[in-house]
């Protein structure tokens, strides 16, 4: 299932997202947030998370720098939950400052992830995005 449309959201007093009912399904109940790799967390079913992990590191040798810091990064910077019986998620406070996410959030589908944007960070990426977006697709299927 690929994860797609946008939502806007806000955080409760307790830092949970209310994760749109018709993703919650495909999320499952055991999830992973995470630090995405720009400036946003990602919202993974764990399993897809773990496999994700595993692809990225899978070709390096396990006691590299760079596997070492990689696998410093994809685990110390996720968080492992379950969503509540009202499909709600908390995020630690560490990955509220790392996200740089306030209480008014985007939901972004981002295929096997979800996104979770702080509002006007994701008003500031889409229209980037879309300033972009004739040079991005004309390269879509070419190498280089």
């Amino acid at each position: 299932m690929a994860f797609r449309g946008t939502h806007d959201h806000n955080l409760d007093a307790k830092n949970r997202l209310t994760v749109p009912s018709k993703l919650r399904t495909e999320l499952g109940e055991r999830v992973v947030v995470a630090k995405g790799v720009d400036d946003c967390l990602a919202l993974w079913p764990q399993a897809a998370y773990d496999a994700m992990v595993e692809t990225a590191l899978g070709g390096l040798n396990p006691v590299s720098p760079e596997a070492r810091r990689g696998k410093r990064f994809f685990n110390s910077q996720a968080h492992t939950a379950d969503l509540d019986a009202a499909g709600r998620v908390m995020i630690p406070a560490t990955l509220m400052e790392a996200g740089k996410l306030g209480r008014e959030v985007v939901v972004s589908g981002a295929g096997e992830c979800l996104e979770i944007w702080d509002r006007a960070a994701w008003a500031a990426e889409a229209a980037a995005m879309a300033a972009g977006i004739d040079e991005l697709t004309a390269n879509l299927g070419h190498a280089g």
